[in-house]
């Protein structure tokens, strides 16, 4: 489109793709996301000094922020996303499921109001019954969303899922939904423009998740028609009641015959690139076009989705070991090619993985004529994907693509977690100790160092270095040296007096004392680790003897948090 970019980045992401790739880079701040990636007043400070015109959200952090919006637009820059009112009207999820039911479009049962505390969550788990979704009004990816099946682990789930709800959105309002049983999760994609034109492009099936974040996406859902064709109405009519301006996704739990309404996410989808590959349409493109006032370049009848499209979401984090975060060192790395194969990466071999954020780190999207032919691609492009120094999903992938529900597509929200418990025990034998990177193997070709001049960050060549110190590792101007990878990562054993952290991370709660009775699977701690709030319980009964970590403070993996008894 001939638009120049410029990236923003916090001081751990100098390493970042998105950094090397755009035309300009400035730095916002510390790794915290308040002090940078969050930081409003910095973001605009940055598009004021580079020149900018707009502003593009992605789909984290301040993408469904209206008071961002707001800002954006009062900077005199252009807002990549639907207007505030839009943002206010279906972001807030509380917000979107009162307009649902004026609208007539059924919901989950549950809250159209926020909860007040988490006694009120207990009050409303009373009324509706177990098992309960206790979710973040202003978030979505399943950040703030947590389940309890029983009172007891109401309360707890309701603290966990409003501190998420706080440190990813700064909002930390919460309602509730009944948590079905192992429905589907299909979403439909709405493209809108400021000239009163709003399409549905295709559904999509994202029921395959772990702690309810999609990990396995595709299209078209195998779902009855009579409820894609229901689920497609209520989207453009919901869209259009509140006058919606760009990309956006209407979410919903198929069960059975019926779907209820979720949420919609005003904001472009992480898995968006499924429906780019069914359709031909550059979903990002349009999106740009629409915050920049021109009409869709498509009309409704352009909409002509075919064959069948797969994405799987590459995380650095450990299956055999429920999904724990797995951040560190890529070794070596490549990728898979070929007709019908999609790649959208921010990896590359000598980048580290930083703890601070969300743990993906690729998306594989294939394409093919038929679901048969889409699930043996992806296959194939698992087989051939190679990631060595970290952790991640796609050993697992190999192992889904075996399961008889994702063969047959009879797979729910539930499968996924279920399936995970049983190839657990395969994943750990299979798994060994990634192969080490060879000497120099991340070092760039090019005689280049960076330096950042009043945050802007430029490469300079360097024209007179000596030939003897042209060996650098990638990008931090030091001699590069041999590199050991670390083995896979480490698996806390459960045994003995110690509760131990099963990751690096921020400890965002002790919640026992010195001399407290524990049972087993009580509540020890919550640790903040690549954007997820993870409970880590007692694994025996007993009592504490000593507490070893405070709120706040950073512990490695493998540490230990309180002793027993």
């Amino acid at each position: 489109m001939g638009i120049a970019t410029v990236a923003v980045y916090s001081e751990v992401d100098r390493e970042a793709l998105h950094v090397r790739l755009a035309d300009e880079a400035y730095l916002l701040g510390p790794a915290q996301p308040a002090q940078s990636y969050l930081n409003v007043e910095r973001l605009l400070e940055v598009a004021k000094a580079s020149g900018a015109q707009a502003i593009h959200p992605g789909y984290g952090f301040l993408a469904e922020n209206a008071p961002f919006a707001r800002a954006v637009a009062a900077a005199g820059l252009i807002w990549v996303g639907p207007s505030p009112d839009a943002i206010d009207a279906m972001g807030d999820k509380v917000r979107a499921r009162e307009a649902m039911v004026a609208a007539g479009v059924p919901i989950v049962p549950g809250t159209t109001t926020p909860l007040i505390d988490a006694a009120d969550a207990v009050r409303v788990a009373k009324e509706i019954g177990l098992p309960i979704a206790l979710k973040a009004s202003g978030g979505g990816g399943g950040k703030g969303l947590k389940v309890a099946y029983s009172l007891d682990e109401v309360e707890s789930a309701f603290n966990v899922a409003q501190r998420e709800a706080q440190a990813y959105f700064k909002n930390p309002t919460i309602y509730v939904e009944k948590y079905l049983d192992n429905p589907k999760h299909v979403e439909l994609q709405i493209l809108a423009d400021k000239h009163g034109h709003v399409l549905h492009v295709g559904e999509r099936d994202c029921s395959l998740q772990r702690r309810h974040q999609k990990l396995f996406e595709e299209a078209p859902p195998q779902v009855p028609e009579s409820v894609l064709a229901r689920l497609r109405e209520a989207g453009v009519r919901a869209a259009k009641a509140i006058g919606y301006d760009s990309a956006g996704t209407i979410e919903s739990l198929v069960s059975g015959g019926e779907f209820y309404f979720l949420e919609m996410n005003t904001r472009i989808q992480v898995e968006h690139t499924v429906t780019e590959a069914l359709t031909g349409i550059d979903l990002i493109r349009e999106q740009i076009r629409a915050a920049a006032g021109e009409p869709l370049s498509v009309g409704q009848d352009d909409v002509r989705p075919r064959g069948h499209a797969i994405e799987v979401r590459v995380n650095a984090e450990d299956p055999a070991d429920d999904f724990r975060p797995a951040p560190g060192r890529i070794t070596a790395y490549r990728e898979p090619a070929g007709l019908g194969v999609r790649l959208d990466a921010a990896a590359y071999a000598g980048y580290t993985i930083p703890t601070d954020y969300d743990s993906l780190i690729a998306k594989l999207i294939v394409w093919a004529p038929t679901r048969g032919e889409a699930l043996e691609r992806l296959g194939r492009c698992l087989a051939e994907y190679q990631i060595e120094g970290v952790t991640t999903t796609i050993p697992f992938f190999r192992e889904l693509l075996k399961c008889p529900a994702v063969v047959d597509a009879s797979y729910g929200t539930a499968s996924l977690e279920l399936f995970a418990a049983a190839a657990a025990p395969r994943l750990r034998a299979a798994s060994g100790t990634p192969a080490a990177a060879s000497t120099g193997e991340s070092a760039r070709a090019d005689e280049t160092i960076r330096v950042e001049v009043n945050d802007k960050l430029f490469r300079v060549r360097l024209v007179d270095r000596p030939a003897a110190a042209g060996n650098t590792a990638a990008g931090n101007g030091h001699a590069a040296v041999p590199h050991k990878a670390k083995s896979a990562a480490k698996r806390v054993v459960r045994s003995g007096n110690d509760v131990r952290s099963p990751m690096h991370g921020v400890v965002a709660e002790i919640a026992v004392s010195q001399g407290q009775e524990l049972a087993e699977g009580d509540l020890v701690a919550v640790v903040e680790a690549m954007k997820m709030m993870n409970e880590i319980r007692a694994h025996k009964a007993g009592t504490v003897s000593k507490v070893h970590a405070a709120a706040g403070a950073t512990v490695e993996a493998d540490a230990p948090l309180v002793t027993l008894a």
